[in-house]
């Protein structure tokens, strides 16, 4: 296990050193001094103009930083979640003040009041104005940032879409707050809570309590998942549960796995070519983003076209594969199968002749169009 942590530690190194690390001051009103960030920004970010992140803020940015970096950057490198801009607020010597609530109701007064507003008026604010962003955020706190991250879930708009609550020091009245304010999302959000066994009394009883209230909701906007490990510290939690956050928050955007491909696609009732595309447009709607349909994916559900023997979806399949990779083999190579299966010989003879110039993908290649075409030529006499 020590060996996979040290790979993944290497791999993770190598690729921050191609990743852009900030550090900057943003004065600030609320606060009324200015306040250290961290940021990064994705690899290629200077050389793409047109292209939109996610953003991610992360509280105690002064030890969490490198750690949701660090995971952000392992996965969009393999393409399970998007790239993103990543912000560490430092909370060094400010986390009491900043975190600071009322004993009579649990939300935000005083110092804690004005990080709260300098968050949503001032720091969003800024990172949205001086770099290129998409609408979809995450928020990531540790203990009693965690607890604080949930104050703009409260709000009628929640400032955040993606919440990564690890080990939160919960105030009195959150335990009510929360689950009655999810039970009642009209949009989509996504909640990931994590504790540990070796967590104080204290937090592992509240988020206890706080996941069966939470797991109870049922709402259809609501992407809910919790995480008790253990045998990680408190401080070490993070680093557990930052992957599972990621990979639950995320999940729409990877490619379909085995498991998605036989226990969803397989059992569908109507097309896969339109599961496919409601998810890509489902990835579009909540990240802002034109993601290209993977080659993974396209495989999958040609896949599950030939396996139900539904050799019909093969038209819509082709003249996305066509928009998608106009230059490759793989749309021609499906608007044949779908011709070939039709009773259409001829079409799909001149079709796989036609796709003959044009690259080979995916497995697909010119020398097995030739095969195909000669098997229509000895089975019809052309």
């Amino acid at each position: 296990m020590k060996q996979i942590f040290y790979v993944l530690l290497f791999v993770v190194s190598t690729h921050l050193t191609e990743a852009q690390v900030k550090y900057e001051a943003i004065e600030s009103s609320k606060l009324g001094e200015s306040r250290e960030l961290k940021i990064q920004l994705p690899r290629g970010y200077n050389s793409n103009e047109d292209k939109n992140y996610p953003l991610f803020i992360v509280f105690d940015g002064d030890y969490l930083f490198e750690a949701v970096t660090g995971n952000v950057d392992y996965y969009s490198y393999w393409e399970d979640m998007p790239e993103s801009i990543i912000v560490g607020i430092n909370q060094v010597e400010k986390r009491f003040d900043d975190c600071l609530y009322s004993e009579q109701n649990s939300l935000p007064i005083d110092t804690g009041s004005s990080f709260f507003e300098f968050i949503g008026m001032e720091l969003i604010p800024y990172i949205e104005k001086t770099y290129r962003t998409t609408p979809f955020r995450v928020v990531v706190g540790h203990g009693e940032t965690a607890n604080f991250i949930n104050y703009f879930l409260l709000k009628p708009k929640p400032l955040f879409q993606g919440y990564i609550a690890v080990s939160p020091e919960l105030a009195p009245n959150m335990i009510d707050y929360l689950p009655e304010r999810l039970a009642n999302l009209e949009s989509k959000l996504f909640y990931y809570l994590a504790n540990t066994k070796n967590d104080p009394n204290s937090i592992k009883g509240m988020t206890e309590a706080l996941n069966k209230d939470i797991s109870a909701i049922e709402n259809e906007n609501l992407n809910y998942s919790f995480n008790s490990f253990e045998t990680p510290s408190y401080y070490s939690a993070p680093l557990h549960a930052l992957p599972n956050a990621i990979e639950n928050i995320f999940r729409v955007f990877q490619p379909i796995s085995k498991k998605e491909y036989k226990e969803t696609i397989l059992e569908l009732e109507n097309s896969p070519v339109e599961y496919l595309v409601e998810k890509y447009q489902t990835i579009n709607g909540l990240f802002g983003l034109e993601k290209q349909i993977l080659i993974n994916d396209f495989k999958a559900i040609s896949a599950a076209i030939e396996k139900t023997e539904q050799y019909e979806y093969y038209e819509a399949l082709g003249k996305m594969a066509r928009d998608q990779y106009p230059k490759t083999l793989l749309g021609g190579y499906y608007l044949a199968r779908f011709y070939e299966e039709m009773g259409e010989p001829k079409k799909a003879m001149r079709t796989y002749e036609t796709a003959f110039t044009l690259k080979e993908i995916a497995g697909i290649t010119k020398d097995l169009l030739i095969e195909k075409v000669n098997l229509i030529k000895e089975d019809f006499g052309y």
